[in-house]
């Protein structure tokens, strides 16, 4: 069975930096597209980020620049570094898979403050 923790958000002024981890279990992170995905009070979750097996990787144009994915296949982890956060940037952030879907964490939340 296939689990995603999240974990790394917290509160912090525009122009701060966050680094969100999400640690897999079940399946390697190292074989699979993953993503990170995000949901703003109010609007549906959108993907911004995802990291293929070769370290492809595509960003969102809302974060193109200041977000930057990453994994550590040793650690079966995936992380996202958050920096230039904009307030627009709140939200609860969700690792997955892409584009086969599993079951979804609990997500770590997210505050941008102006």
């Amino acid at each position: 069975q296939v689990q995603l923790v999240e974990s790394g958000g917290g509160l912090v002024q525009a122009g701060g930096s966050l680094r969100l981890s999400c640690v897999v279990s079940g399946s390697r992170v190292s074989l699979n597209v993953m993503g990170w995905y995000r949901q703003a009070p109010g609007k549906q979750r959108e993907l911004v980020a995802t990291i293929t097996s070769t370290w492809n990787r595509n960003y969102a144009d809302s974060v193109k620049g200041r977000f930057t994915i990453s994994r550590d296949n040793a650690k079966n982890t995936v992380y996202l570094q958050m920096s230039s956060l904009k307030p627009e940037d709140t939200g609860v952030y969700y690792c997955n898979f892409q584009p086969n879907i599993v079951p979804w964490g609990q997500g770590t939340q997210v505050t941008v403050s102006s």
